[in-house]
């Protein structure tokens, strides 16, 4: 199985509000996330590719016109944790190109969240 992956980045705020209110995260905050989409394929394609990198300019578009400098919980209709963003990305990329195969999500240098089906 061959394997690719691009990194996006976008900065936002949320707050989990259905957390308890002495939790930290109930609070208003923001992350500097980064989203990975990994794309598979079993065989190259004629170019000799997975897919072109280039192809996946969309989801940066997608990226800087609806997640950037906002506020997530104007946007998702689910609670806006890591594994949520994870598989909003992969189910958006996944409708573009069949061969996305996971979605990761870093909300801090150590944290990731991961959405494989």
């Amino acid at each position: 199985m061959y394997r690719i992956s691009k990194e996006f980045h976008f900065s936002a705020s949320h707050r989990l509000s259905h957390l308890s209110p002495d939790h930290q995260c109930f609070r208003l905050h923001g992350h500097n996330y980064i989203v990975v989409v990994e794309l598979a394929a079993s065989e190259l394609n004629a170019d000799a590719f997975v897919r072109d990198y280039h192809e996946l300019k969309p989801l940066k578009d997608y990226v800087d016109n609806t997640f950037d400098h906002r506020h997530l919980d104007d946007i998702l209709d689910v609670p806006s944790t890591a594994e949520n963003l994870a598989k909003h990305f992969y189910d958006w990329c996944k409708v573009r190109w069949p061969e996305t195969a996971s979605v990761k999500v870093s909300e801090t240098p150590k944290t990731w969240a991961e959405y494989r089906p």
